[in-house]
C-alpha cells in the first residue's frame, strides 16, 4: 500500500473541513491530498455500498487500490447531512453530472461557503462553461473556483511531484483553496482567469483523442508533435475568442495539460483515440475504458461553439467526424494533411 508519505501539519488556519463530492479516482486522490495536509476531509460517493467498503478498508479499492486513507479522511454517504459541517466544497464529478449535483447541493449549502470543482469539461447539450452552470444554480454572486492542470489521479495519490492552477472569482477564494491543497509534492498556482483555465481543461481532451488516433495508426513522434502544436493553436484561438488570457493557455492548465493527456496512456481520452484507430466503434471503446471520457462529449460542444464563434478548429472537427459521422480515423488524418497550404501564424 502507498502509506509511507508524510502527513503534514495543517498548512493554514483557513483550511477548514472540506467536502469532496465524487469518489472516482480523481476525487479520491484530491481527498487523500487534502487529508495528508491535515485538512479535515469528507469524501462523498453516490453508492452507499462503495462508502461502506471505503469505511471498512480505509481505501478506494475500485478506483485507487493500494492507497491508504489518512486518518483525517472520512467517507460519507449522506450528502445533505454532511453539508452543514463543511466550510468549502470541492465537486469532482463528470461534466454530464455537474448540474444535477449542484442542484442537489442548492438549498443545503450554507450561504457563502465556497464551491470549487476539478471537473474538466463543458456542459453537454448547452455547451456552457461550468462556472456559468454554477451561477445559474446557486446564484451569480456565489464564491467559486476551479482546479485544473496536468494531473493523473494515481500519481497525485502516490505523492509524485505535481503542479496545478486554481482560478477563482475572488482572489481570497483561490488563495484559501490553494493553501489547503499545497504541500511538499503538490504545488498550486493561483489565477483570476476562470474562463481560460476551464477551456484549457476541456478542449485538451478532444485533442488527446487525436493524438491517440495518430499513435494508434503508427504515425510516430513527428505526427504527435504536430498534433500537439497545432492543437495548441486551435485551443488558443478558441479560448481567446471567449475572452481567456493568452498566458493561461501557455501555462499548466493549457499547454501543460495538453502535453500530459496527449502523451501518456493514463489519459482516457488518448486511450479512446488508440481504440478508435484499432477499429473499435465509439460505444465499444467507451465500454472498454469503463470510465467517463470527457473528450467524447466535448467534441460535439467545441465544434458547435467554434462554428458560432467563427473559429477554425480543423483537428477538433475531424475528431467530431470520426466520433459521430462515421469517418475512418485514417481518412481524418488525410483530410488534415491535405488542407490548403498557409502561413503558420494566421
Amino acid at each position: 500500500m502507498v502509506n509511507s508519505l508524510p502527513v503534514l501539519p495543517q498548512n493554514d488556519s483557513k483550511c477548514s473541513k472540506t467536502l469532496v463530492v465524487g469518489a472516482g479516482s480523481w476525487g479520491t486522490a484530491l481527498a487523500i491530498l487534502l487529508a495528508r495536509n491535515r485538512v479535515p476531509t469528507l469524501l462523498w460517493a453516490r453508492d452507499s455500498a462503495q462508502v461502506a467498503a471505503m469505511v471498512r478498508t480505509r481505501q478506494n479499492d475500485h478506483y485507487l487500490p493500494q492507497v491508504s486513507f489518512p486518518p483525517s479522511l472520512e467517507p460519507v454517504a449522506d450528502l445533505e447531512a454532511a453539508l452543514p459541517q463543511t466550510e468549502q466544497v470541492l465537486v469532482v464529478v463528470p461534466s454530464h453530472g455537474f448540474r444535477s449535483v449542484l442542484e442537489r447541493l442548492a438549498g443545503h449549502l450554507p450561504d457563502g461557503v465556497p464551491l470549487s470543482w476539478a471537473t474538466k469539461g463543458l456542459e453537454p447539450g448547452t455547451g456552457r462553461l461550468l462556472h456559468e452552470v454554477a451561477a445559474e444554480v446557486l446564484g451569480p454572486g456565489w464564491p467559486m473556483a476551479v482546479v485544473s492542470g496536468p494531473t493523473f489521479a494515481h500519481e497525485v495519490a502516490a505523492g509524485l511531484p505535481t503542479a496545478v492552477t486554481v482560478a477563482a472569482t475572488e482572489s481570497a477564494v483561490a488563495t484559501r483553496l490553494a493553501s489547503c491543497l499545497h504541500g511538499e509534492t503538490f504545488r498550486v498556482y493561483t489565477s483570476d482567469d476562470l474562463i481560460g483555465v476551464q477551456l484549457g481543461g476541456a478542449v485538451k481532451n478532444v485533442l488527446a483523442i487525436a493524438a491517440g488516433i495518430g499513435d494508434g495508426l503508427g504515425f510516430g513522434a513527428n505526427t504527435r508533435a504536430a498534433l500537439i502544436t497545432r492543437g495548441l493553436a486551435e485551443l488558443m484561438r478558441f479560448a481567446l475568442a471567449y475572452g481567456a488570457q493568452r498566458e493561461t493557455l501557455m501555462g499548466l492548465s493549457g499547454l501543460g495539460d495538453l502535453v500530459l493527456t496527449c502523451t501518456d496512456n493514463q489519459s482516457r481520452n488518448r486511450r479512446l483515440g488508440l481504440a478508435l484507430a484499432q477499429g473499435k466503434r465509439l460505444d465499444e471503446a467507451l465500454a472498454l475504458i469503463g470510465q467517463a471520457v470527457e473528450g467524447a462529449a466535448a467534441a460535439k460542444v467545441v465544434v458547435a461553439k467554434a462554428k458560432q464563434l467563427n473559429v477554425e478548429m480543423p483537428i477538433a472537427e475531424q475528431i467530431y467526424q470520426v466520433l459521430y459521422a462515421g469517418r475512418a480515423p485514417r481518412q481524418a488524418v488525410e483530410a488534415l494533411c491535405s488542407r490548403e497550404q498557409k502561413p503558420e501564424y494566421v
